[in-house]
């Protein structure tokens, strides 16, 4: 078996809060409905459990993140390399300002809209981030 490195641990945290961040918008984005017919009061629980597990899980995005720009040899980066990077920090601060529209919204419309744009940015930043690694 191969032997880890700090390399693989810091990836391997890094997937794991993304996965816990972004697969739980879209599972709770699947039992909302469903809730619903239970309760009003349900959602709101859902997301409260749900927060107290995703939050925690996008710090530790933010952390790892700045130790995977730390261990980067910035020697030899292309100028398409720096814009994709770029993209996918511009793509996680989006992602933090949508969920928090999400979480403090008083209308239906801005629970909506911070959640729809919330998912939508935490996806492309996923992608963006494995782009990164793969890429160069």
């Amino acid at each position: 078996m191969l032997s880890p490195s700090s390399q693989t641990i810091r990836l391997f945290l890094h997937i794991l809060s993304a996965s816990v961040w972004v697969g739980g918008q879209i599972s709770i984005g699947a039992l909302v409905p469903k809730m619903r017919r239970f309760s009003a009061e349900s959602t709101k629980i859902l997301a409260q459990a749900f927060a107290r597990v995703a939050w925690p899980a996008f710090a530790l995005l933010v952390v790892t993140g700045i130790w995977n720009i730390l261990a980067v040899d910035s020697t030899d980066l292309s100028t398409a390399y720096q814009i994709t990077m770029f993209v996918h920090i511009l793509m996680g601060v989006a992602t933090a300002m949508f969920a928090l529209i999400h979480s403090i919204g008083q209308t239906k419309f801005a629970i909506a809209l911070g959640g729809a744009l919330g998912l939508l940015t935490s996806l492309v930043a996923m992608f963006v981030g494995i782009l990164l690694q793969t890429g160069h």
